[in-house]
């Protein structure tokens, strides 16, 4: 059974975008790799991307085999696994950050079945308002779903843009928080234009859900933000921000205020 602190805080999420809605705003989701570049500069990104205007922030968990995350996010989960990250020491991070704003579980299927039954419970305690689980599609394992769906976290489920409308209708139904639209196949990773099919494949998942939708892969430049935005309720930034934390934790910080401003240029 869900704690009843995550029961609470998967409604952060609800708020988050109810709020971003009122205010005609667009929603920022920065994706950071727990563990890199390592755990002090996790603990900066995290509390620096939100001072810069995120409105999600998705930690992802470091993963040995990361078959979704192209090379920029598979350099930086080799290295934190190297200097000792675990799901655990993940769920301490969002402890000690103590983040205002919701933060998002990242994560393949394999970590969190190694972590125990009660590693969602536990997530929930340490601050995390929901999970994603990137290696999970719809129908895959029903059982895992309904434990994922009936846990009180936010249950965030991709869309890819070969998806039918009536199984985008299904997928939106199974999940909560928002829909996460993968707006190219593929794995995660810088592009220099988004796909021109993307607003019909937007227009086809705003018509099968009432959930926000926020767009992600390949969003890199605050540009490319802005035109996301124009179609979605939010973007998702990881690839660019994770090869900018490489360089330094305020390069990625410097990128996240550009990205907030091109997003509140748009509304």
């Amino acid at each position: 059974m869900a704690s009843t602190l995550a029961t609470i805080s998967s409604d952060r999420i609800d708020s988050r975008f109810d709020s971003l809605k009122g205010a005609g705003r667009k929603a920022l989701v920065c994706y950071i790799t727990a563990g890199f570049p390592d755990t002090r500069g996790t603990l900066e990104l995290m509390s620096g991307l939100e001072a810069e205007g995120a409105d999600v922030i998705e930690v992802g968990v470091p993963f040995s085999d990361p078959i979704a995350d192209g090379p920029i996010i598979q350099a930086s989960s080799q290295r934190a696994l190297a200097g000792g990250m675990t799901l655990d020491k993940s769920l301490e991070l969002v402890t000690r950050a103590r983040l205002a704003v919701p933060v998002v579980l990242f994560t393949y299927l394999n970590p969190l079945l190694s972590a125990g039954v009660d590693v969602l419970e536990r997530a929930g305690n340490a601050g995390v308002d929901g999970v994603l689980v990137s290696d999970l599609p719809l129908g895959a394992d029903p059982e895992r779903e309904d434990w994922l769906a009936g846990s009180g976290l936010a249950f965030i489920r991709l869309v890819a843009p070969t998806t039918p409308s009536d199984r985008m209708s299904e997928i939106a139904r199974t999940g909560s928080g928002f829909v996460y639209l993968i707006s190219r196949l593929g794995v995660t990773g810088v592009q220099s234009d988004l796909p021109t099919q993307l607003p019909e494949t937007a227009a086809r998942l705003r018509a099968a859900t009432s959930l926000p939708i926020c767009i992600g892969f390949g969003v890199a430049e605050p540009h490319q933000a802005r035109s996301a935005a124009g179609i979605a309720d939010g973007v998702v930034v990881g690839s660019a921000l994770v090869r900018a934390a490489g360089e330094s934790v305020a390069s990625a910080l410097r990128l996240a205020r550009s990205l907030r401003a091109a997003l509140d240029d748009a509304t």
